[in-house]
């Protein structure tokens, strides 16, 4: 093995004293080109970038989040005093989704001051606030589409003018958020209470009650205040009322989306909601064997009495007479003969003793209503849709509010024509849709390309150059073994030396083979000459 590398080494040796300076210096300028470009490449590839996550904030919300990103292993940095939190940069959108969802920061906001960073020299007061208002849009923009069923989202932020003079008080912030929901997610109470709170904590002075969230079927979502939803009834009433309507819409709007298309539907639904609660107990007897109403004898007793013979005679003193004897007194009649009999006969029956404690709920439907607008599959022609199609959805609906509605509430049957009465389905074109734009896919860099196609370029010269000189070097090394090597001549063995007689004899030789006449006409003249 040491020879092997002797011998490899030794080649590369004379293969690098064979080049010439101009090659000597190219082949180093490419090597040190090459570890540069590869070293600026691991240099910014894995480099950390660190970001604000949130600023302003008190020393003890600071350390509550440090500790908690800890929790979590993911680097941070605390500056300005202890007043602002820095994160590497792949995972600040999804700290602040995350962090949101658990109520944090409960101070501070969202920094955008790397904002400013990037504003040119020329710029004015009011571009810079443009430029601010339109990165904070895009920004919570791209945070509230990491959240589970939003593919986009378009937020629109409106703030306040600040006052001239110190004692102006300063107005509120406001936000309208149209979200592109995913088909048939249902979202948590947690997830909208997060959507607010990552919302108002990105725009300063921005309170929930100035937020508005739909999406792109005009679903409205509203943020469940616990302490207004527990402390009126009203509140909680109405919230039960729309958690009803809702649950409605989607079902419909599901189930027609499907059929015609989640954009060719819009669905509405109101409700009649009786919140009537009653409590009441109930105490039944009723009897084991109901047809022929008996019970099961647990007992039983018969006394039977008779008597036959004269009564016996009254004794004592009649009534009305004075007499100071102690003896009772009683009422003088006739005395007679006679029979008596008397029968008494006493059964304990057992029964079905029922007791109910009933409490009937408070959430029944009274009346529903829907409402459906169906774009027609072209939308310049109403008569695209087929009235049989109509008449489907018409009676999909039917069947929807026929079990949505309370019987017992309702009292009376609900016929064909009442039932027509709370559905409506219009057949018209949408003029009013939400556009969302498509969502670009995020590429790698530009200079990534670029380094990369540098370096394929260097690599690819670096092997031609390499090719060339091996080729070039074996054919100076064909020219220098030609060089070296002379010529030795070596006769053959078998070579007979050539005698004049020899020659005469071959020509003979090949005259008789090619020329046998001339040959014999040589031969008779050959003869006479003799």
């Amino acid at each position: 093995m040491n020879e092997s590398f002797q011998r490899n080494f030794t080649k590369i040796k004379e293969y690098w004293n064979n080049r010439t300076k101009k090659q000597k210096l190219t082949y180093v300028g490419s090597f040190l080109f090459f570890v540069l470009a590869l070293s600026l490449i691991v240099y910014f590839t894995s480099r950390t970038t660190m970001v604000p996550l949130y600023s302003n904030l008190s020393p003890s919300e600071t350390g509550g989040i440090k500790e908690n990103l800890d929790g979590r292993g993911i680097a941070s940095e605390i500056s300005d005093g202890g007043t602002t939190i820095k994160v590497p940069e792949e995972v600040v959108d999804t700290l602040k989704v995350e962090l949101a969802a658990q109520g944090i920061p409960k101070s501070g906001s969202i920094d955008y001051s790397f904002f400013s960073q990037n504003a040119g020299i020329g710029t004015t007061d009011n571009e810079f606030k443009v430029m601010k208002l339109d990165a904070m849009q895009t920004e919570i923009a791209n945070l509230i589409k990491g959240i589970d069923g939003i593919s986009d989202a378009k937020v629109m932020i409106t703030l306040p003018e600040k006052g001239i003079f110190v004692s102006d008080q300063t107005e509120a912030a406001s936000a309208s958020i149209v979200l592109n929901t995913k088909p048939g997610y249902q979202f948590e109470d947690s997830q909208i209470k997060a959507l607010y709170h990552l919302v108002s904590k990105s725009v300063p002075n921005l309170p929930t009650d100035n937020i508005v969230i739909m999406n792109q079927y005009f679903e409205y979502f509203s943020l469940n205040d616990e302490k207004n939803s527990n402390g009126t009834t009203f509140a909680s009433q109405n919230e039960i009322k729309k958690e009803i309507e809702r649950d409605v819409q989607r079902q419909v709007q599901n189930m027609l989306g499907t059929l015609m298309g989640q954009d060719k539907v819009v669905v509405s639904v109101s409700a009649d909601v009786d919140f009537t609660q009653e409590n009441r107990e109930e105490n039944l007897v009723a009897p084991v064997d109901a047809e022929n109403m008996k019970g099961i004898a647990v007992s039983a007793q018969k006394l039977t009495e008779t008597f036959t013979g004269n009564g016996a005679q009254a004794g004592g003193i009649p009534q009305g007479e004075q007499s100071t004897d102690t003896a009772p007194s009683y009422v003088e009649g006739t005395n007679s003969n006679g029979d008596y009999e008397k029968i008494e006969e006493t059964i304990n029956n057992e029964v079905n003793r029922i007791r109910k404690e009933i409490v009937e709920s408070p959430y029944k439907v009274r009346d529903l209503g829907i409402q459906v607008m169906v774009e027609p599959p072209n939308p310049n022609d109403v008569n695209s849709l087929p009235q049989e199609r109509v008449d489907d959805i018409t009676k999909i609906l039917g069947t929807i509010v026929r079990t949505t509605i309370d019987k017992d509430a309702l009292g009376t049957e609900l016929t064909d024509e009442a039932l027509k009465d709370k559905i409506v389905v219009s057949v018209q074109p949408f003029n009013g849709k939400i556009k969302f734009n498509e969502s670009t896919k995020q590429a790698l860099p530009w200079w990534i390309y670029a380094v990369g196609a540098v370096l394929l370029a260097i690599i690819l010269l670096l092997i031609f150059l390499n090719i060339r000189s091996k080729k070039r070097r074996e054919v100076e090394e064909q020219a220098a073994a030609l060089k070296e090597i002379e010529p030795i001549f070596i006769p053959d063995v078998n070579e007979e030396t050539e005698t004049e007689s020899s020659l005469r004899r071959k020509q003979l030789e090949k005259m008789a083979k090619e020329k046998p006449e001339d040959f014999a006409k040589l031969l008779r003249t050959w003869i006479a000459d003799e």
